[in-house]
């Protein structure tokens, strides 16, 4: 558990460095699958589950509180360390042992309109802009169902903006020291799992075999004589050598795991550039 925790931060924090485009989404289960299944009936369950306790004579509300819990939780996070007014609002209007009091005395019904109000105009004032039309359909809900189910969708998409925003902040940080700190993390890595470069001490053996095999044939792209060198091309041919793996068969290097797709990209492009060059030489010469 701890090895693909440390690889899934290293490969976070790699595509993060790499990738300016990168973007955290939420997890889009496939249609059909079980999980997605399981998922849907529970959420329904527990949706009706709580319809029903409303339903109720007098209506039960200890659901409703905990999930108003929830929302003040999910609210307060979304604020700066500069924001503290706006957190006494909350704290003020979402005081769970006062709406506790209301609920045991009955009067709680005609708060829950005044509740909603402020949760969603707090939200509006606390999410980007790209989430206004969420915010402004919250507005024409007027089941408190449906409306707290969709108060906690929208709050998970502004969770998600969060961390993207949290993302783009720190990426510039993590790009002047990028080097180190990938070095750094895979040390640490390396450290606990120390069998762990099994596929690349192959990978460079391999390519080592190739030049040494090219230079007794008297290769001329392979004339070494300096261990600078060599190890420049051991580097340079093993690198070369990524353009054309065969992923299929062979494990890709540790080292540039977490490039492999952009490996495989670029060596579709190559291949593209081959058959063009190759059709445009027939072509021109016949």
């Amino acid at each position: 558990m701890q090895a693909a925790k440390d690889v899934t931060n290293m490969a976070l924090a790699h595509e993060i460095l790499v990738n300016p485009d990168f973007r955290l989404k939420p997890a889009e289960l496939p249609e059909g699958c079980l999980e997605r299944k399981v998922k849907e009936i529970m959420h329904k369950t527990f949706w009706d589950c709580l319809e029903a306790q409303l339903n109720e004579d007098p209506p039960a509300y200890g659901h409703v509180i905990k999930l108003v819990a929830e929302i003040k939780e999910a609210l307060l996070s979304f604020l700066p360390v500069d924001r503290s007014q706006l957190g006494s609002r909350i704290e003020e209007a979402l005081d769970l042992p006062l709406i506790q009091q209301q609920a045991e005395n009955g009067v709680l019904d005609i708060g829950i309109g005044q509740l909603s109000q402020f949760i969603i105009w707090t939200m509006g004032s606390l999410c980007a802009p790209c989430r206004d039309e969420d915010i402004n359909k919250l507005k024409e809900i007027t089941d408190v169902v449906a409306l707290l189910r969709e108060i906690f969708s929208v709050l998970d998409l502004m969770k998600m903006d969060m961390a993207n925003f949290a993302v783009s902040y720190i990426r510039p940080h993590l790009v002047q020291q990028s080097v180190e700190y990938e070095r750094g993390k895979f040390q640490e890595f390396l450290e606990r799992h120390p069998n762990a470069l099994d596929y690349t001490e192959k990978w460079l053996k391999d390519t080592m075999t190739y030049l040494r095999e090219a230079r007794a044939e008297g290769s001329s792209g392979a004339s070494v004589e300096t261990l600078s060198h060599l190890s420049l091309n051991v580097h340079n041919h093993a690198y070369l050598r990524l353009l054309l793996w065969d992923h299929a068969s062979d494990p890709f290097p540790e080292t540039v795991l977490m490039d492999q797709v952009r490996f495989q990209q670029m060596q579709q492009e190559i291949e593209k550039l081959v058959l063009i060059s190759s059709v445009l030489l027939i072509v021109y010469t016949t």
